[in-house]
């Protein structure tokens, strides 16, 4: 276990699992990260959510790319039930809530107190940051490379992880530890 770390579990959520946009290995990716908690728990675990209104600047009807998903209020806007234990509620950090904004990284999540993902890290005194989730290309570099420039020694689990091809998968990677974010 590194001292000062947290795990950040981003999109672990059902329209990316088996709804609207599926990825690929996500059920591996939910397991392998369940796993992982299980061996590596009292980790501070934060959890990140793609959260949209139903009129969502990213959906096609709206002139976006994406079909709708995550929508508020929705089965495909929850977090799998397998993740579900280790929820708390102050922890989980909520992106794309803007009509008007796409937002991929959490680092722009916030929480029920108005907090955002930066500032409840710092004030759990993080430093080194594990990231895992949905999809590596979008939302999970997005992230890691967020905290990195923020100053985070930030890590990816590899094995945790879900994507949309493959292809764009193995260069999100490459970029990543080429900026310097260690993958494990």
């Amino acid at each position: 276990m590194i001292k000062d770390s947290a795990l950040i579990v981003v999109d672990m959520i059902y329209d990316f699992i088996d709804g609207s946009m599926a990825c690929l290995e996500a059920d591996k990716a939910v397991a392998n990260t369940v796993a992982y908690i299980k061996e590596n728990h009292p980790y501070p675990i934060l959890f990140v959510r793609d959260h949209h209104p139903a009129n969502h600047c990213s959906f096609a009807a709206q002139g976006g790319p994406w079909p709708p998903h995550c929508v508020q209020g929705t089965r495909g806007a929850e977090i799998h039930k397998d993740l579900l234990p280790f929820v708390e509620d102050e922890l989980c950090f909520f992106k794309g809530e803007n009509p008007a904004e796409e937002q991929y990284s959490g680092f722009q999540g916030i929480n029920t107190a108005g907090q955002s993902l930066q500032e409840v890290l710092e004030l759990m005194e993080v430093k080194n940051p594990i990231v895992c989730g949905i999809a590596t290309e979008y939302c999970v570099r997005n992230t890691a490379e967020d905290l990195l420039k923020a100053g985070f020694k930030v890590t990816v689990l590899k094995d945790c992880l879900a994507y949309v091809e493959a292809e764009g998968h193995k260069k999100a990677l490459e970029a990543m530890q080429a900026e310097g974010i260690r993958l494990v």
